[in-house]
């Protein structure tokens, strides 16, 4: 089937593109509609597409297995308060007019295949954008308050996209969800090294969750939601053990020689301030939870997860390595540490111990997880940190806690040591913060996601201890 619109509609379509990519700049620089952006690592088991419809067309479908680079699942989500509309309503509004809600200065859908008006499965549209590339989709699923799209050959993706909108506590919640690779080499290099793609698209499909606030004829209540669950695929050649985070040949090399480190300060020793050390500790609330033990997929699990994934770090600035096949407690891991955007930096580090445990303080117990790791040789910095989840079982209060002692490493690369000197401090400070911030932020988004499947069960204890 020809994808292509006739010349003259596609002429029209790309004399538009100038004064559309300027207008998109500017308002991309100037959007004052708060974002909460969070990204983290996912797993292939968590994170796998819906499976296709029975019976579904499959012929030049470009599905995630056929693209390049890591998957992604992603999550687009705004809540509308307001609305007439009920979820059916306003999905079928959507559905009658795809263009209704696109960026038309920038893209547009256009049918290339299905009866005009309802759409569809089967129905063929072509996504339109700035430079030599379609978007050819197909609806692959279709639900009274959904849809679904599949990428066809020639799609900078490789993946699905679903279209969604639920009623809930009297008001609607609007997300737009994909998992997806790019489709080809240079797709990957505009998306995951450049960048440069990712923040178009973020522009798109924002401003898509902005244009259905205005079909639903309701209101934006709160942020809009950006989640993103990054799945890297193994490159290793010739297998081997199955890793957290970036797989490449240079990254399981530095892994592996970790085990041959000894940690670059004297644990036992006095690690005080009056000894040259920095001391630091910082709290953040995470959502309640009734008193009594901490629930099953509840607040004080969720956090526990995250942690124990090291998910503190924003993967923007730290990105870890370590074997999934072992536990946390002698965990060794490989920090991949950017500073300046430019400036990568692979640095080790070891977990000590870890605890679950209740205590007793001024008279009230509080459930605590926790763990820590400490520097190895090599590092630009020495000491240890400890994150830790606190529940206390009288109130509810759920508590992310951080405590760590450094000072700069007496020895290694000379190089990062004095960026250590000059502007460690301040990005050691930023990082603690930052990581209570995301903790809190994560926490909550992942309690959010649960909502959409209630009935999913929460995951054992020793899904907690590997998951990846």
């Amino acid at each position: 089937m020809a994808r292509r619109q006739p010349f003259p509609r596609r002429l029209w379509t790309a004399a538009r593109w100038p004064f559309g990519i300027t207008l998109t700049a500017w308002r991309y620089l100037w959007r004052l509609t708060p974002i909460e952006r969070w990204e983290w690592a996912g797993t292939a088991q968590e994170d796998d597409a819906p499976a296709l419809s029975p019976g579904s067309a499959c012929d030049e479908l470009q599905l995630a297995g056929d693209g390049v680079g890591p998957l992604l699942h992603r999550l687009y989500r705004v809540r509308i308060h307001g609305s007439p509309l009920s979820s059916e309503e306003l999905m079928t509004r959507l559905a009658g007019d795809l263009d209704a809600v696109a960026p038309s200065e920038f893209a547009t859908f256009q049918r290339l295949a299905g009866d005009e008006g309802a759409l569809d499965v089967g129905d063929e549209y072509v996504v339109r954008m700035p430079g030599p590339w379609d978007g050819p989709v197909r609806v692959v699923d279709r639900t009274p308050s959904s849809f679904r799209l599949a990428t066809l050959d020639g799609h900078l993706e490789a993946g699905q996209i679903e279209f969604r909108a639920t009623s809930r506590d009297g008001s609607l919640e609007f997300t737009i969800e994909s998992w997806a690779r790019s489709g080809d080499r240079l797709s990957d290099l505009m998306y995951t090294r450049l960048r440069l793609a990712k923040e178009v698209q973020l522009h798109m499909w924002t401003s898509v969750l902005e244009r259905v606030v205005e079909l639903a004829d309701g209101h934006r209540h709160g942020s809009l939601t950006i989640l993103t669950r990054r799945i890297d695929v193994d490159r290793s050649e010739g297998g081997g053990p199955p890793l957290s985070g970036p797989q490449d040949a240079r990254s399981r090399r530095a892994l592996e020689t970790l085990a041959q480190r000894s940690l670059n300060f004297d644990p036992a020793g006095e690690h005080t301030r009056e000894g040259g050390w920095h001391v630091d500790e910082a709290q953040r609330d995470l959502p309640d939870e009734p008193s009594g033990p901490p629930l099953p997929g509840g607040s004080w699990q969720t956090a526990r997860r995250l942690m124990i994934d090291y998910l503190v770090a924003d993967p923007e600035h730290v990105r870890s390595t370590y074997r999934l096949d072992r536990p946390l407690a002698g965990r060794d891991m490989l920090l991949q540490v950017r500073f300046a955007g430019l400036l990568h930096f692979r640095v080790g580090v070891r977990v000590g111990s870890d605890y679950d445990e209740e205590r007793t303080i001024h008279g009230r117990t509080v459930r605590v997880f926790g763990w820590d790791y400490a520097t190895l040789e090599g590092h630009f910095e020495q000491g240890r940190l400890h994150y830790e989840v606190w529940k206390w079982l009288d109130t509810g209060a759920v508590e992310f806690r951080l405590r760590a002692y450094s000072r700069v490493a007496a020895s290694g690369p000379w190089l990062p040591r004095l960026g250590y000197r000059l502007f460690g401090r301040s990005r050691q400070l930023a990082f603690y913060r930052q990581a209570a911030r995301r903790i809190a932020g994560l926490t909550a988004a992942q309690l959010e996601l649960q909502l959409d499947a209630p009935d999913a069960p929460a995951p054992a204890e020793s899904e907690l201890a590997h998951s990846g």
